[in-house]
């Protein structure tokens, strides 16, 4: 029996980590096989990306993000996935559709370099107020070029929206939940509920 695979993608500091691990521990509690995972992945080339937006830019970082995926998928998520796991992936396409542009790769660039990538069964894009996000890096600290510079920390919500928006209109199936208010626990949830609606019907995306 397989799996599922669902992503969890929204701004640096939205509670993405906090998140999953609440609906992990909840299917945990409830004998439901779940596996969490992370991208970049914590291979030598998923660290290579995420310990490098300092040093990569651009296309190289978008090649990194990239290629780093496929072996993700390869090596880690599609196998979870046939065992029959609900895989969590803190980050996925959606990230790639928001920070590779931000970082001057088009839309379009981008789409081509993930065409072949898994499709979720449920793609979360977590959103939440940018004064919200910035208190909330402030207080956890910063984690990559990309939240250290107050101009993408501005951007990424509104790039986010229209990520969701894109992902939608091209058959991902696209919950988006603004966790401006919401507690974590609230949050996962609502994420949690859509997940066990999945598995009772049997919905699989692809």
């Amino acid at each position: 029996m397989s799996g599922l695979f669902v992503t969890i993608d929204g701004p640096g500091g939205v509670g993405k980590s906090t998140v999953l691990e609440h609906v992990r521990q909840g299917f945990v509690r409830d004998g439901i096989p779940v596996h969490a995972t992370t991208e970049p992945s914590h291979t030598r080339l998923g660290d290579l990306a995420r310990h490098g937006t300092e040093t990569f830019r651009g296309m190289a970082l978008a090649c990194l993000v990239a290629a780093d995926r496929y072996h993700h998928l390869e090596t880690e998520i599609t196998p979870a996935v046939e065992r029959g796991a609900v895989v969590l992936c803190d980050r996925y396409i959606g990230s790639s559709l928001v920070l590779q542009r931000l970082d001057g790769v088009s839309l379009d660039t981008v789409r081509a370099m993930n065409r072949d990538a898994l499709r979720p069964d449920l793609s979360v894009i977590l959103n939440a107020d940018p004064d919200v996000i910035r208190e909330r890096l402030a207080a956890r600290g910063t984690h990559s070029r990309f939240e250290k510079t107050p101009e993408s920390v501005e951007k990424e919500p509104g790039l986010f929206a229209e990520a969701a928006t894109f992902l939608s209109e091209v058959g991902f199936r696209t919950l988006v939940l603004d966790c401006t208010s919401r507690s974590p626990e609230q949050i996962a949830g609502l994420i949690s509920a859509e997940i066990a609606m999945l598995l009772t019907r049997g919905n699989r995306a692809n």
